[in-house]
């Protein structure tokens, strides 16, 4: 699974945007505000990857548990699924 083209995630002040672009704009309307780990995830999950291989980096990078990382990792890739944005 990956993001689908023509979004692209910037990081504006504190605060990380994703926006459509190209083709997308017709079919998204409106941008994502992120958090620095929904950045991460995102930023993972621009190269196709399982969901596997993202725990496992959320692991190296975060002080968290492999329990809360796998929830956490799946609660948000529910998101980008319920809003059309990860090709399968």
């Amino acid at each position: 699974m990956k993001i689908k083209e023509n979004f692209m995630l910037r990081k504006v002040a504190d605060c990380y945007v994703v926006v459509p672009v190209g083709a997308a704009v017709a079919e998204f309307n409106g941008m994502i505000n992120l958090n620095e780990a929904g950045a991460f995830l995102w930023q993972l999950l621009e190269s196709d990857t399982t969901i596997d291989d993202v725990v496992s980096e959320m692991l190296k990078q975060y002080d968290v548990d492999e329990a809360t990382a796998k929830k956490d990792v799946e609660k948000f890739v529910a998101q980008l699924r319920e809003a059309s944005l990860l090709e399968e």
